[in-house]
């Protein structure tokens, strides 16, 4: 496993677990260069799943595009990459599970969209932005107030 600190590839194993959802195994990890600790996953890529862009263009599902794009919506958050990696496994089985062969990348976004909301607002909505094609101020406000209401009355109860 290359460092993802100075790109060595000797590294020793450390720890290894199963994650809570035994989808995956974590390992910690140390550099024999650097000495610098890192985390990986291992687990099956089993979702063959076709993603309808807007454009009508077809790809792959790719874990790792929708990881960048949750870790920017993240950024400086109170966010872990274990909540990160917990949110990417559950929209992965989502879709595993609804047995389609193709699904529209909004209908991605949204599951996404979903499982943000509830681990941090803020961030929920600088991922909805994107996904959900924000026009203007008052799209954003929109969904603030939504955001808002859901709080409040959460909170009444």
């Amino acid at each position: 496993m290359k460092c993802p600190f100075c790109q060595c590839l000797q590294g020793v194993v450390l720890d290894s677990r199963e994650t809570p959802d035994n989808e995956a195994v974590r390992r910690r990890r140390r550099c024999e260069n650097c000495g610098r600790r890192f985390t990986t996953y291992e687990r099956v890529e089993d979702v063959s799943v076709k993603i309808i862009k807007k454009d009508g263009r077809r790809e792959d599902f790719d874990r790792d595009k929708l990881r960048r794009g949750i870790v920017k919506a993240t950024w400086k958050r109170p966010v872990s990459r274990e909540d990160i990696e917990n949110l990417l496994t559950e929209v992965e089985r989502e879709l595993r599970l609804s047995g389609k062969e193709e699904v529209l990348s909004l209908d991605v976004g949204n599951l996404a969209i979903e499982k943000l909301k509830k681990l941090d607002g803020l961030s929920y909505l600088l991922f909805a932005t994107i996904y959900r094609d924000f026009d203007s101020l008052a799209d954003f406000q929109k969904e603030l107030d939504t955001l808002m209401d859901k709080n409040s009355s959460k909170s009444e109860k």
